[in-house]
């Protein structure tokens, strides 16, 4: 089992530095966040990104996903989105990662019109990420945060570069048991994310549903073992130990926190080696 941390933990970090946690830890590689603000992203000149790739390279840690923000099912005009998803398959090529992370972002659509959207721009740059060689994941999020509902628009776009990225918690807050996310998910999942500190202790939003129970399913009971999906994509609490959570834009990176990344290696590699 190959382990990753996302740069959404250190917002701003230099890929040098960020290369140096990898190392430094033991991970296998890192998901790098995309942001317009971040070191790396859509704009970054051709010169720039085969450095980045270069050095990654040389230190033997793969780029595992360029994490973008296109919305898939935003209302709107399909052109821009299509064009963002485009360019962050660019640059997934550019750097050798096999991934872009894109989110739903229905927003206040009814369920039928915004999986009709998603499908459709994820089936045009589809085509795109093919020629590529690069796969396109839906993150289980926001409008479509439960493996269901990403499977729905999976079902409709019927693609092999369009997958699912399960976030785990994600799932769990959208009041869906693990065993059915894992299930859902498992034929077309190519990642998933974990947090390395305890999900809000808050329940799902529905009152008829209670925070799921770990069961067995494929070799470890989740959420804390998550069975045999081929990599683990650790969203680490890098910044002052804290829970990671995603930063609003502009927030201007903390010093990464060294012991927060050996607890998040520490207990990401017990969890997984109880489930094998």
């Amino acid at each position: 089992m190959k382990l990753a941390f996302s740069t959404l933990g250190v917002p701003g970090l230099p890929p040098a530095d960020v290369l140096g946690l990898a190392t430094a830890h033991g991970y296998h590689g890192v998901e790098l966040r995309a942001h317009p603000e971040e070191p790396v992203h859509p704009g970054l000149p051709a010169a720039d990104r085969a450095d980045v790739a270069a050095r990654f390279r040389s230190a033997g840690v793969e780029i595992l996903c360029v994490a973008g923000y296109a919305r898939v099912a935003a209302p709107g005009e399909d052109q821009p989105v299509v064009d963002e998803i485009r360019s962050l398959v660019d640059l997934a090529r550019d750097l050798g990662a096999p991934y872009v992370r894109v989110f739903p972002g229905g927003g206040d659509q009814s369920p039928g019109a915004a999986d009709a959207i998603a499908a459709r721009r994820l089936g045009t740059a589809a085509e795109h990420a093919t020629d590529a060689g690069v796969r396109i994941l839906l993150e289980t999020h926001d409008s479509h945060r439960t493996g269901a509902d990403a499977m729905r628009v999976l079902g409709l776009v019927g693609h092999r570069r369009v997958g699912a990225l399960w976030d785990v918690m994600h799932t769990w807050l959208g009041g869906e048991q693990p065993g059915d996310s894992f299930a859902a998910l498992s034929p077309t999942s190519a990642t998933s994310r974990s947090r390395t500190s305890p999900p809000p202790r808050t329940p799902p939003r529905s009152p008829r549903r209670r925070r799921p129970a770990a069961r067995r399913v494929r070799g470890g009971p989740v959420p804390q073992r998550l069975g045999r999906l081929a990599v683990l994509g650790v969203r680490e609490a890098l910044v002052r130990g804290r829970r990671p959570a995603a930063r609003p834009a502009g927030r201007g990176a903390g010093a990464p926190h060294p012991a927060a990344q050996r607890v998040g290696l520490t207990r990401s590699s017990r969890l997984l080696n109880e489930s094998a």
